[in-house]
């Protein structure tokens, strides 16, 4: 256990656009809470909307969702966890188990649930404090850096497939073969789907089949939906690609009672024509993430499959420059902070 007299280095953003290195506090965790030893921290676009100002949020906020770290501390009241163990912290930031969601057992609807690095202080840290009831348990054989992005981008596409309700040889397209689809083609793979990877350019096209697609669909060639109708049309889509007419495009390419689930945050509406929908029996959907127990789940998976993240390392002290290339496009595909 460490005084709580000392300070930690973090990262925290200061006002909209604006993240500045600093030293802060330490703190003891209340009751139903942990203070961790933060060892990695993922850095995911959703980062963005703590340090651009989407969230109203009370600056300085210290952001990051992506968190592997032991624990160092036990707050009273807290069961079922003990010091020195391995744990992760995603973007929900624990249930509160009493809501009428939690008691429906709907634990990511919580209607209390706070958002970690939006609501307190993230993982951009040497330290953070987190509720018990959202941390997960991390595998032995995952490194720190290795399990950072499967608490976001893994958790987020793992849950999304295990709950869709397609079987094992359905067609499974991917939208977007980015930070989340180069994760969802290989679960798609490893869950014993015919995976079809959708984007632009061959290069693309050539990663999609390293990952595990079985078809790559390029749409700067041809109309996806007639695409994925040439290959029997789709049981499922996954749209990870931000873009409203993106998501519009797929529809027409499901199968019969096909569905497609939509993971990309975008402004950009969903415009789609009714007949599509109805005659077909297709829907559109949405999912958030997951909730502690698929977390687990999650990492078990990746870990008993080989399925990792393609990841950039950067120590904590170049968080600025991490993030910043992460807001241009450039990581290929995830960027991890190790302190």
């Amino acid at each position: 256990m460490t005084d709580n007299t000392e300070s930690y280095l973090a990262v925290q953003a200061v006002s909209p656009g604006k993240l500045e290195l600093t030293r802060k506090q330490m703190q003891a965790p209340r009751p139903g809470y942990v203070r961790i030893k933060v060892e990695a921290c993922g850095v995911c676009h959703s980062d963005a909307a703590t340090v651009e100002g989407a969230f109203p949020i009370a600056w300085p906020r210290v952001p990051g969702h992506e968190v592997v770290g032991k624990i160092d501390w036990i707050g009273e009241g807290v069961e079922g966890w003990s010091v020195g163990q391995r744990v992760g912290v995603g973007f929900l930031a624990g249930s509160c188990g009493h809501c009428a969601e939690c008691r429906s057992g709907h634990l990511v609807n919580c209607t209390n649930q706070e958002f970690t690095g939006v609501h307190h202080d993230g993982g951009y840290a040497e330290w953070m404090i987190a509720k018990a009831s959202g941390l997960m348990s991390i595998p032995d054989d995952l490194t720190d850096v290795e399990a950072a992005p499967l608490l976001c981008a893994g958790l987020t596409t793992f849950s999304a497939l295990r709950n869709s309700g397609v079987k094992a040889g359905d067609l499974v397209a991917v939208v977007g073969i980015g930070g989340l689809g180069h994760l969802a083609v290989q679960y798609a793979r490893s869950m014993g789907y015919e995976v079809a990877a959708i984007g632009r350019g061959a290069a693309v096209g050539e990663l999609a089949t390293q990952l595990g697609a079985h078809h790559y669909i390029d749409s700067t060639i041809e109309p996806v939906d007639q695409a994925l109708q040439k290959i029997g049309g789709a049981d499922l889509v996954l749209a990870t690609a931000s873009g409203g007419k993106g998501v519009a495009d797929t529809v027409k390419g499901l199968k019969p009672r096909g569905k497609t689930i939509v993971l990309g945050a975008t402004p950009e509406p969903i415009e789609l024509a009714s007949g599509d929908l109805f005659f077909k029996e297709r829907s559109v959907a949405g999912a958030l993430t997951g909730d502690p127990a698929t977390g687990d789940t999650t990492l078990r998976f990746s870990s008993l499959f080989g399925i990792s993240a393609m990841i950039e390392e950067f120590p904590l002290e170049r968080a600025v420059e991490a993030y910043q290339k992460m807001m241009h496009g450039k990581p290929r595909f995830r960027i991890v902070l190790k302190m």
